[in-house]
Order: structure tokens, then sequence, then C-alpha cells
């Protein structure tokens, strides 16, 4: 099985820390909006806010909903915004995203899209749970079979790392039903596969637009706020939420454990149009 791996230094101790970035839903052009808000205006100020947590951080996941119109050009300003963190960027696509225009967009920017990710004691996965024109996730067989075997292969080794898994759409239920509708469909087989493994610590997604950790099986499952616009948590039916756009920071420890904390931008300098009634 040939997998698509890239290398990652990590820090002096051992640790690996990243900054998260997702749903900034860019469009071709810089002035577009989303419910009422400027993508790019709202992404560039999340940056500018994170740039100072570049300098202890040794990589950037970008976990989907780059692009809101599939453009090639919301792909390059990304990739030009990202790249003022001068780190290494490794993407994943979401259910707005087209994974082919995203990925050769995204090479020309020097933004990788790999399989794994792999540092001395961490392994991060990166899943592509992307539907065509389809809100909800779904693993496909191919990419189930690629988790299972990796996973299989992992716990074979006398020394296993500890692993972290990306994917753009939620796998526990975040309570607000709308959301939960377009969660990842095959979520209870890959709950099943995740369960049987010890080395397995988190899975870090994005899609709800809302900040969650929770603890199940003994593995943290987090969303992270996007960089526009936010969904109001637990919520029935499609609401919006005053919150300020964010990003997360992680660092995942040699011993396995991972210290995280979502960061916003000041409130009140992006506000979304509350009567929307969906995107």
């Amino acid at each position: 099985m040939k997998i698509d791996t890239v290398n990652l230094q990590g820090h002096p101790n051992g640790d690996v820390s990243f900054l998260q970035i997702t749903d900034t839903h860019l469009f071709e052009d810089k002035e577009e909006t989303l419910i009422g808000i400027k993508t790019f205006s709202s992404f560039n100020a999340v940056i500018d806010h994170a740039l100072k947590y570049a300098p202890s951080s040794s990589a950037v996941l970008a976990t989907g909903d780059i692009s809101q119109d599939q453009s090639i050009n919301s792909y390059l300003q990304f990739g030009n915004q990202i790249n003022r963190f001068l780190l290494p960027c490794y993407s994943l696509p979401g259910n707005h995203d087209n994974h082919r225009i995203m990925k050769n967009s995204l090479l020309t920017q020097g933004i990788l899209h790999p399989q794994l990710i792999e540092s001395e004691f961490w392994t991060i996965i990166l899943l592509d749970s992307n539907v065509t024109d389809q809100p909800h996730g779904f693993l496909s067989e191919t990419n189930f079979e690629f988790l299972e075997q990796f996973l299989a292969e992992e716990a074979s080794h006398n020394s296993v790392k500890n692993v972290l898994i990306c994917i753009h759409h939620h796998i526990l239920k975040v309570g607000s039903k709308w959301l939960d509708e377009h969660i990842l469909i095959n979520r209870k087989s890959v709950l099943s596969l995740i369960k049987k493994h010890n080395f397995i610590k988190a899975v870090l997604s994005g899609h709800v637009h809302q900040e969650s950790d929770v603890l199940h099986n003994g593995v943290r499952f987090m969303t992270t706020p996007s960089t526009c616009v936010q969904f109001k948590a637990n919520s029935p039916v499609f609401t919006t939420d005053s919150k300020a756009p964010g990003y997360r920071h992680l660092v995942l420890r040699t011993s396995g454990k991972i210290d995280t904390r979502v960061l916003r931008i000041p409130s009140g300098l992006f506000d979304c149009d509350k009567d929307h009634k969906g995107y």
C-alpha cells in the first residue's frame, strides 16, 4: 500500500504543535460575502491574530471548506495568506471544495495534501470525507481500508506512535439537529475502528463552525470555529452565532497528551446577517 507521507521536524523536546485553520469559505472575489461576512477579510484578520503563535508552531493544518465557489483564485488567495506563517501547511478537502482544483492550486503555493504526517512521537492521519455535491461526509471504501490497514500495521509494532486523525466532517454529534444531518454518514464504522486502538488520542474536525471538545471512549473529539461565520451550538435549525471568527492551537506532547485551546479575534469586527436561513 503506497501512502503519501511527509516527515515533520518537531520541537527539540519531541513535541509537535499546530495551528488549525478551517472553513475559510473563500471566493474568487475578495469582496464577496457569506451570510454578510467578507470571508477574505475575516480570514486575513484571523491570520493576523495567529501570527504570534507561528514561531512556536511546527505546521498548519487546513481542515477543509477552503473555498466557497471552488475557484482557482480562492485557493491561491488562501495559499498567499497561509504562507505568511512561514510554516509548512497540510490540507484536506471539505464538502464545499473541489478536490482536484484544490489540490492542484494549493500545490503551486507549496501546500501539500498528504495522507500521513510523521514526527518522532506522533502520526497525523488526514482523511478525505468529501462526497461530491453533498453536505454530509462519507469515508469511501478505499479510504476506510487505508485507515484500517494502517492502524492494524501500527498496532503490530513494538513501539507505537500516538495518533491524531484529521477529517473535515464531525464524527460525534454536536447536538444541533440540522448540522448532525450533515455528519460523517458511516461514522459508526469509523468509531468502531477507532475504539480498537488505544494509541489514537484525538480526532480533529471542522465543518460545524463551532468549538467542541468531547472525550468519548478515551479519545478526544474536537471541532474548531470557522474563520468566518459561526453557527450557534445546540440549535435545532440553522442559526448563526455572534461569536467571533477563530482558530485552534494544539501541542501534541511526547507523552500522548494534547494541550489545546481555541482562540478568536476581537468580537464585533465581523457581524453576519442574523436573518439568513441557510447557506
